[in-house]
């Protein structure tokens, strides 16, 4: 296992913070449970919530991919990745078969690409930021592994108000505009993140009306090496 951890500050308005990103272990499990509780809740589905046998196979298969991010010691949000084969001209899928239902028993450990399977941050503290720390902690596994990109299905929870006047498409393209904000394809935005491709039946999701947006980060240096070759 490649150990992560990253020690640095957040800042509460103009106040310093300190904070860590690190994997998670077996003794954080209750309190990564209590997280998705609080960012999920109904009508999300509660059986999409991490449990035991999950959060399991995700520090024995794929420990680099399993990360929390702690502040002030407390922990207070994760994200979670599997490898995959990911093949651009076939980019269908639904979150259920690329994760195995977040059990990651398909993790292949000779994947190309790093796929999100989960990134939460406790409400409390979402105004510090750390979504968008743990996200480039992800990229840094992206790179350390040498792998092509990091890629995930976003929701599209805010598309439900939206869903009589646009297509998920057009949605997606006002977002990229800027002209509508979405909670959580704006975020990945910020992030660095890209869109791919709107996916039908993504996920179980009242409010993103069952569509997900594939949205992947390409390793810079394997681009770089890719324009050079050319």
């Amino acid at each position: 296992m490649n150990v992560y951890r990253r020690e640095f500050f957040v800042f509460d308005e103009k106040k310093p913070v300190p904070a860590i990103i690190r994997n998670y272990h077996q003794a954080d499990f209750q309190d990564l449970i209590a997280i998705q509780q609080e960012c999920f809740p109904p009508p999300f589905p509660s059986d999409l919530w991490w449990n035991i046998e999950q959060l399991t196979n995700h520090v024995t298969l794929f420990p680099e991919g399993a990360l929390c991010i702690e502040v002030n010691g407390k922990v207070v949000g994760s994200m979670t990745g599997l490898l995959v084969q990911f093949d651009p001209k076939s980019p269908n899928h639904t979150w259920a078969d690329v994760t195995d239902s977040g059990y990651i028993r398909n993790h292949d450990p000779n994947g190309n690409s790093l796929y999100v399977v989960d990134i939460s941050v406790a409400p409390a503290y979402r105004k510090l930021g750390l979504g968008k720390w743990m996200m480039t902690a992800m990229y840094d596994v992206v790179i350390h592994l040498k792998l092509d990109r990091l890629i995930g299905g976003g929701r599209m929870p805010a598309y439900h108000l939206y869903q009589d006047k646009l297509t998920p498409e057009q949605y997606i393209q006002e977002i990229s505009k800027g002209t509508i904000q979405d909670p959580v394809i704006t975020f990945l935005l910020r992030c660095g993140r890209t869109p791919l491709k709107v996916i039908e039946n993504y996920l179980e999701d009242e409010e993103s009306c069952n569509y997900g947006t594939l949205m992947e980060w390409k390793n810079p240096f394997l681009v770089q090496k890719s324009i050079s070759a050319k």
